[in-house]
């Protein structure tokens, strides 16, 4: 049976701002966009992960992951201070809760706003790679992000599809890449006492 591709491209795009979660998730997105003659810029945006150095080991992935491919990498840098005041009140949020929302909001605000200052129209998220991850919400911040950045357009789509889930799996193995084992907040591993453990012994 032949397998549909189920994305959709924007009509005319040759160019995308990608904000990238990690380079396991914007592995298959990235391979899938240059074989469609879809020139992706890595945005690394994620002030949500913690603790720093768990930070600066998934910024170092994703930046190695570009320059292999010779593709534009953009560090955005790292204020989790920021993140935590943008997140103040829904720390007891479950995940898919509002606080999530409000972090992809955040981030996909940041990757408008940089899509918008290097001229490019169309930005995309890899947060919509995850199984873990609500696509409503990504969608709806992607959908704010686009109305407070006049002349952008959000790429809203469901990149678990056309088979990029297997190939994620694969270019993992491939490029031997850290594969880390939470979302990346304090707040998303709050029941793990293993990985808070570990976190604190290592902080």
């Amino acid at each position: 049976m032949k397998q549909k591709s189920s994305i959709t491209v924007p009509q005319g795009v040759t160019q995308v701002l990608l904000h990238a979660c990690c380079a396991p998730c914007s592995s298959a997105i990235v391979e899938w966009m240059l074989g469609k003659g879809i020139r992706p810029t890595i945005f690394y945006f994620n002030p949500n992960i913690f603790p720093r150095e768990e930070y600066e080991i998934r910024k170092n992935e994703s930046k190695r992951h570009a320059a292999g491919l010779g593709i534009e990498w953009i560090d955005a840098d790292y204020d989790h201070d920021a993140w935590l005041r943008c997140v103040r009140g829904l720390e007891q949020a479950p995940e898919r809760g509002p606080r999530c929302e409000q972090c992809f909001t955040m981030r996909l605000l940041a990757a408008a706003r940089q899509a918008k200052s290097m001229g490019i129209e169309v930005f995309a998220t890899t947060l919509a790679s995850s199984r873990w991850k609500s696509l409503q919400q990504i969608e709806r911040a992607g959908r704010t992000a686009q109305e407070a950045v006049p002349g952008t357009l959000f790429w809203a789509q469901n990149w678990r599809k056309g088979g990029l889930q297997d190939r994620r799996n694969q270019l993992l193995r491939q490029f031997g890449f850290y594969n880390q084992q939470y979302c990346g907040c304090e707040f998303s591993i709050r029941g793990d006492a293993q990985m808070l453990a570990h976190l604190a012994k290592n902080d």
